[in-house]
């Protein structure tokens, strides 16, 4: 079973910036409604294109399958998306953590999200100096929603 346990966060300052030891560009195209729960996603990276099926089970925990496919499929897919979202991902190192960090581009600029995958939902975590509030579970930063109501549109309560 594809499960994915993962938390989120958002960012304070540039202070990751000294941890970066990759960086690639991303485009995600959502297909309009979840299925029973369900959010497809077709995504772009470089060469590789990938078809994901999510899936909220609880707290911090998500089905998560993710199939190559090839990319001229994924580009006809994509053309025919209109929730879509692009940034730049960046993957880091600290204490022995992976960590993600996502700047968004487009419609949602300047939002930046932290991410790290847990082996378990117990899992003690170290929380970095650029890290500022948590957002795990707040379903207005999921990649989906963001792809629907994009940032910049966001207005204060």
């Amino acid at each position: 079973m594809a499960l994915e346990i993962e938390r989120r966060f958002l960012i304070k300052n540039d202070n990751w910036k000294q941890f970066i030891n990759k960086k690639v560009y991303i485009e995600q195209g959502y297909f309009s409604k979840s299925i029973d729960g369900w959010i497809i996603r077709v995504r772009l990276i470089g060469k590789s294109s990938k078809i994901t099926l999510k899936k909220h089970i609880k707290s911090f925990t998500n089905f998560e399958f993710e199939y190559s496919i090839p990319p001229s499929d994924a580009e006809i897919i994509m053309s025919n998306l209109s929730n879509r979202i692009k940034k730049d991902r960046f993957f880091l190192e600290i204490e022995k953590k992976s960590w993600i960090i996502d700047c968004f581009k487009e419609n949602n600029y300047p939002l930046e999200i932290a991410e790290i995958e847990l082996s378990n939902e117990e899992e003690d975590l170290y929380l970095p100096s650029f890290i500022s509030k948590e957002i795990t579970g707040l379903t207005q930063y999921s990649n989906f929603s963001l792809a629907n109501n994009p940032f910049s549109q966001w207005t204060e309560d």
